[in-house]
């Protein structure tokens, strides 16, 4: 068996990996190669473009077969499809497998044999169809203990020639959170089992707790599989983390049969949605330095750490695109090369969600006030004044709204007032949204 690994970012059609995504790449390689080694193996590492790559390094090696885990990407479908009449053609067997996601997306449709847009639905079909495939047995210890080398292994590049690795070290709040690879995957799993998964329901939305499986980047990069963590947490109880699992599968359902929604709106009728183009506040946004503290906190989190909680994510990103009419285009793509778990499905559907033009998505009259958003999750104010160390000495009445303190408040005066006054920004979205023909029928 000869374990590869092409990179090839730039090929048509693909998204290139951000900076944090590559940096967490650079490090998933290197413990994969790791635990190759452990078993008698190594990882070749080559350079695309991914089918003529492939098809060289197997009339290279002689090799009969080639396999590999299906991805759902539009980029990567087309890939498969190509990858496989080429290498057929040369008589070379070439099979792709189910290992990404619980279920495939094509085997889930509602009674008129359509995809499923509302989430609830879908759910309840794949807690049925999750049922049926036994998902809920315990994982079996089968792991391969050796693998056997050919007789002369191919040539290889070092991991360090991809050029992944930040050539500025920008990465110490990265390297200070997350252990890429298996272990490190496994590692977050017993630590949310011991200590979140039981009470997942109550913490998981708040920001200051490590109430969360922090699992995202680990099934981004494979390290761990959503199956693995259906039997795992599934065992304990664990049906609110299920759900989220299954977020993330519907969040791949849609891209699979809407491919065109990782670029345009699912309702086509925010086609004339009168987005802003406001340089100004949108690197305000991205410095975190917006006025209102849990926005601002979250911006930071995900600077420094690569990630973000999910319930400062809908708030911060509900800022960007109904204060501030940004499209949420441009916070995808800030998403998208500053998350260590960017992942085309799941930063698409979070970004259509929240600016109401994805499949089941918030209304559009739904506007998250960060005051009140702050102050029902983030209470004691613990994790802005983890991110916002310019508010650490304010006290709680006025954390999440400093620009209101007395003027005995200890407030950094570096501290930025609000780039929009929330009402004012309401109104104005307002507006904005039933200026579309169609929204309000």
């Amino acid at each position: 068996m000869i374990p590869v690994f092409i990179w090839a970012p730039e090929e048509e059609g693909s998204w290139p990996p951000g900076g944090a995504s590559q940096w967490w790449l650079d490090r998933s390689l290197a413990a994969l190669n790791g635990d190759l080694e452990k078993r008698g193996s190594r990882l070749i590492i080559r350079r695309g473009p991914a089918v003529e790559t492939i098809r060289q390094l197997a009339a290279e090696s002689g090799a009969s077969a080639v396999f590999w885990n299906r991805r759902y990407e539009p980029a990567s479908i087309g890939r498969d499809r190509q990858a496989k009449t080429t290498l057929r053609e040369q008589g070379i067997a070439a099979e792709s497998f189910h290992g990404n996601l619980l279920l495939e997306p094509w085997t889930i449709l509602n009674a008129t044999g359509e995809p499923f847009r509302i989430f609830t639905a879908f759910w309840r079909a794949c807690q049925r169809k999750c049922a049926e495939l036994s998902f809920s047995r315990p994982i079996s210890d089968d792991a391969v203990h050796r693998l056997p080398p050919p007789e002369h292994w191919p040539h290889t590049l070092d991991i360090a020639e991809l050029g992944l690795a930040p050539v500025v070290a920008w990465d110490r709040g990265l390297r200070e959170t997350w252990e890429p690879g298996e272990a490190g995957a496994m590692k977050q799993v017993e630590r949310f089992r011991n200590e979140a998964l039981q009470h997942y329901s109550e913490v998981r939305d708040q920001p200051f707790a490590v109430g969360t499986s922090r699992l995202s980047p680990h099934l981004h990069f494979g390290e761990i599989s959503p199956q693995q963590l259906w039997r795992t947490c599934g065992q304990d109880g664990g049906e609110a983390y299920l759900r989220q699992i299954c977020w993330r599968e519907f969040a791949y359902y849609l891209l699979y049969h809407f491919p065109q929604s990782a670029e345009e709106p699912l309702r086509r009728e925010f086609g004339t949605f009168p987005w802003k183009a406001d340089p100004k506040n949108f690197k305000a946004w991205t410095q975190g330095k917006t006025g209102y503290p849990l926005v601002d906190a979250g911006m930071r989190e995900l600077w420094h750490t690569g990630w973000m909680h999910n319930r400062v994510r809908m708030v911060a990103a509900s800022f960007l695109v109904k204060h501030l009419l940004i499209g949420w285009q441009e916070g995808a793509a800030w998403f998208w090369d500053t998350l260590v778990d960017a992942d085309l499905a799941n930063n698409t559907l979070g970004w259509q969600w929240v600016a109401g033009c994805g499949a089941d998505a918030a209304p559009y009259f739904r506007i998250f006030n960060p005051v009140l958003q702050g102050e029902k999750f983030d209470p004691s104010g613990a994790y802005v004044r983890r991110w916002v160390p310019e508010l650490a000495g304010l006290a709680n009445e006025w954390i999440h709204k400093p620009w209101q303190a007395p003027a005995s408040a200890k407030v950094d005066s570096t501290y930025p007032c609000p780039v929009i006054a929330h009402e004012d920004a309401r109104a104005r979205a307002l507006n904005a949204f039933r200026s579309m023909a169609s929204i309000g029928r």
